[in-house]
């Protein structure tokens, strides 16, 4: 497996990152992947996570909400990556923008479906904000 190598940006905020990627959950897909992730998160901690993130990992988050929530994968420190911009919301103010620090194999995919993805290359910027459509339960 091939570590991402990526600039994260958000809010004034940048950090150099090397890591297994990061997930970017709706409300609607809150309570699949992401909230796996809180799961182990928790269970390395050894204890419940802080108030409204241990809601998240029990229920996920509202279906409607106005952000997404993002996590990164295991990433690694070293001394030349960071490791304090790992988890947090992206609103319609406050966009997620990547910039791919890999010479190949980068890519961005949905949903769990890796065939179909967008390369993610050295030098690409991926800007990650919320949509102005929504999905909606039918029932």
């Amino acid at each position: 497996m091939i570590s991402a190598r990526y600039q994260i940006q958000q809010g004034g905020r940048s950090e150099t990152h090397s890591s297994s990627g990061i997930i970017v959950s709706t409300g609607l897909g809150s309570t699949g992947w992401f909230q796996s992730l809180l799961a182990g998160a928790a269970g390395v901690a050894g204890h419940a996570l802080a108030g409204p993130i241990q809601a998240m990992r029990e229920h996920g988050f509202a279906w409607d909400a106005d952000h997404l929530q993002f996590t990164v994968r295991e990433p690694f420190p070293s001394r030349t990556t960071q490791v304090e911009l790992v988890f947090g919301q992206v609103t319609a103010r406050e966009p997620l923008q990547l910039v791919s620090q890999m010479a190949g194999y980068g890519v961005i995919f949905s949903d769990g479906i890796e065939a179909d993805f967008l390369e993610f290359n050295a030098g690409m910027t991926a800007t990650i904000s919320v949509a102005e459509r929504y999905g909606q339960l039918v029932n």
